[in-house]
């Protein structure tokens, strides 16, 4: 079965990528489940409920968190009350909303999704790995197959959780730092794991935002408020192909389009299910 990761959707041209990709991708591929990251879906830092709703309408199933999660402040009862947006499940005991939850995908077949978040470089969450360790068990016997959103800044951080929790969950997409990373693989006990997704936005950007207000922040070292960036979206992301039954990765594809690409018929070529 393939389950469809998106990289963190940035502000507006985010979702429009989202939705263009998802609406052309089913003509190709049976994708059973769609995930995607969406702590930047509003205006480039948390959520809203339309822009949550925009994306639950094109086709997202369930939406994963990190430290931008609590930006909006509208965001929090979405977080609170919606199942199918998670926030880090490593945050400490008594934090609003879920940090995993079980969703059935087009075929019937359940998954358990679960957002996790790093400490290195990011912030003061509980431990990943030993979260990992005390609740993979109730996870497992909810579903067979897992899948792992790790919303880390550290490549070595994120690298280790791969050997960490490889063959205990089916799959591991980092998110966090936007650029996509070209180490798609299937780990060594049968985890699909990638460094990072990459992210759904606007191409000509800086990790989503406008070049000249990033570029003033590096060369001035004065606050600034930084800008969804404009032109082109593009759409990033990963296929994990999942055995139902047993939860091993068979198969993992990473992609990157841009919204002319995705409007060309010889991209899809490659999506093609056999």
């Amino acid at each position: 079965m393939w389950v469809l990761f998106l990289g963190d959707i940035v502000g507006k041209p985010g979702r429009k990528a989202a939705a263009e990709f998802l609406s052309r991708v089913r003509a190709y591929r049976d994708v059973d489940l769609a995930i995607a990251n969406g702590e930047n879906t509003a205006s480039g830092m948390g959520l809203t409920e339309p822009s949550v709703r925009e994306l639950f309408e094109a086709g997202v199933d369930v939406l994963t968190g990190g430290n931008h999660i609590w930006d909006k402040k509208e965001g929090v009862p979405l977080v609170r009350s919606d199942e199918r947006i998670l926030r880090p499940a490593n945050y400490p005991p008594g934090v609003d909303g879920r940090g995993w939850g079980v969703y059935h995908g087009r075929s019937g077949t359940p998954y358990a999704v679960i957002s996790l978040a790093g400490r290195v470089f990011l912030g003061d969450c509980d431990c990943p790995f030993r979260w990992a360790d005390d609740n993979l068990p109730a996870v497992r016997k909810a579903a067979a197959c897992v899948f792992v959103d790790f919303h880390a800044e550290a490549t070595s951080e994120k690298r280790a959780l791969g050997f960490y929790l490889d063959g205990r969950v089916s799959a591991i997409a980092g998110t966090h730092t936007h650029v996509q990373t070209s180490d798609a693989q299937l780990l060594p006990k049968g985890t699909g794991y990638i460094t990072d997704a990459g992210m759904c936005g606007p191409a000509g950007s800086v990790i989503g935002m406008d070049p000249q207000g990033v570029l003033r922040r590096f060369l001035l070292q004065v606050p600034v408020r930084f800008e969804v960036g404009a032109g082109e979206p593009e759409a990033s992301g990963v296929f994990f192909d999942i055995d139902p039954s047993k939860g091993d990765c068979r198969r993992i594809q990473s992609f990157r389009l841009s919204e002319t690409e995705m409007r060309s018929k010889e991209p899809w070529k490659t999506f093609s299910s056999p």
